[in-house]
């Protein structure tokens, strides 16, 4: 027998069916509440409001629980592959060898960008926000294909999957380089996704940047965490510009607009901002403890809790690790991780922090391996949305291939004058 709940308004009642995911998460269906009730749902935010059905990503906030298509995000982190965690969210499957290798293949061919369209970079100031750069460059990239709005068949989607995840490190290398007035560096098919992102950041054409594997392995890991991360802002803006049936480009654009906002992807450019304020006034770890604790303090710690998961976030314990690895690699002492770390050691062990569940999340270290890599601060979006991107066509690929989809048009509570009227410009 199907769930339902019972709605009762004013003495009437009505069964609303409940729906059940795969891990038991159960949700009641108001598709007809306003048909059947003439009342609406009211939730700003869509904190409680399912807007899709998804097989790509899993998270249980509570359990610190993360995982894509069903594999735990624990499980990526052995000889981390950017490339295939791509092909698996994507297509919904771990990738056969074969299929592995003519990704790759696609990715190495796609790697370099249209003359005219490298270009357009010399129409932005020098001092252009990344982000911007990288939505506008997008939406550009769309009109040198050759037929960008017909992505039924699935070897042409896949070509134009692996051109985008490919391109966006160009793109993202060209707005760094063009930024401090350096030559563009092309791509080097000799080298593997994250080894060649770096190659065009940092090398010069007498000298090029060698990347140590281990250093390569920690971006690929990056990469991975950020990849899906269920129905976010960003990822929720592809699917309602997607919805419109707009074209894949359009929505990817719209998605970096959304990602570039400081409540969602410069969470991580925060936590150094913090850490350098932190250095600079020469707080101690425990005075920052104590600021962020006294509610009458403007001080706020970056870096610790996050909206979905009320535990420690399973990419954070993930990053931290890869942080000393990297630190240790590069021989490479940074205050600011010093302080990070004695900050994430006091909080865990603080009630405060503990009964509020403010554990370290995903930005509070991935903002300091990106410096330690040599990333500046204004890049550190940017690369969150290369991360991204293989979770932001996917979900466009799903809302995409699903039958009887609609246009996503949320309702609204009107508060504005019930009835008005105009008054002539010259009586005003």
């Amino acid at each position: 027998m199907a769930e339902t709940a019972t709605l009762t308004i004013d003495g009437k009642s009505w069964e609303l069916p409940i729906i059940r995911g795969t891990a038991g998460e159960p949700a009641i269906d108001v598709t007809k509440l306003r048909d059947l009730t003439g009342h609406l749902t009211y939730d700003p935010g869509y904190g409680n409001t399912v807007s899709c059905t998804s097989a790509i990503t899993y998270i249980d906030g509570d359990a610190g629980i993360l995982r894509y298509r069903g594999i735990p995000i624990e499980q990526f982190s052995q000889r981390p592959n950017f490339v295939e965690t791509a092909w698996l969210l994507i297509f919904g499957r771990l990738p056969k060898p074969h299929e592995l290798a003519a990704f790759s293949a696609k990715l190495t061919a796609n790697a370099h960008l249209h003359e005219g369209l490298k270009h357009h970079f010399e129409g932005f100031p020098i001092d252009a926000p990344p982000m911007a750069i990288l939505s506008a460059m997008i939406n550009a990239k769309g009109c040198f294909e050759d037929d960008f709005t017909h992505l039924e068949a699935e070897e042409a989607f896949e070509e134009t999957a692996a051109s985008l995840i490919s391109k966006v490190r160009t793109i993202a290398a060209y707005a760094y380089r063009r930024s401090r007035g350096l030559p563009f560096i092309y791509p080097d098919p000799r080298l593997r996704y994250c080894a060649n992102f770096l190659h065009m950041m940092f090398s010069m054409p007498y000298d090029q940047h060698l990347l140590d594997p281990d250093i390569e392995d920690a971006l690929n890991l990056i990469f991975i965490l950020h990849a899906d991360h269920e129905q976010n802002c960003s990822t929720s803006t592809v699917r309602m510009v997607g919805s419109a049936k707009a074209n894949l480009f359009a929505s990817l654009a719209a998605g970096v607009c959304a990602l570039w906002g400081p409540l969602h992807g410069g969470a991580n450019a925060a936590v150094i901002e913090m850490l350098e304020g932190i250095h600079q006034g020469g707080l101690t770890p425990e005075q920052c403890i104590a600021k962020a604790k006294d509610k009458t303090d403007p001080f706020r710690l970056m870096g610790f809790g996050h909206r979905v998961y009320k535990n420690y976030d399973p990419r954070a314990k993930m990053l931290k690790q890869v942080a000393d690895k990297v630190f240790s690699k590069l021989r490479r002492s940074d205050p600011l991780l010093d302080i990070a770390r004695g900050l994430e050691e006091l909080a865990l062990k603080d009630p405060y922090f503990i009964d509020r569940k403010l554990y370290p999340n995903v930005d509070f270290y991935s903002g300091l391996i990106f410096r330690a890599i040599g990333i500046p601060t204004n890049m550190f979006t940017v690369m969150f949305a290369i991360g991204r991107l293989p979770g932001w066509i996917a979900q466009w690929k799903e809302q995409h291939d699903q039958v009887g989809g609609r246009i996503a048009r949320p309702r609204q509570i009107y508060t504005g004058p019930e009835l008005a009227t105009y008054v002539p410009i010259e009586r005003r």
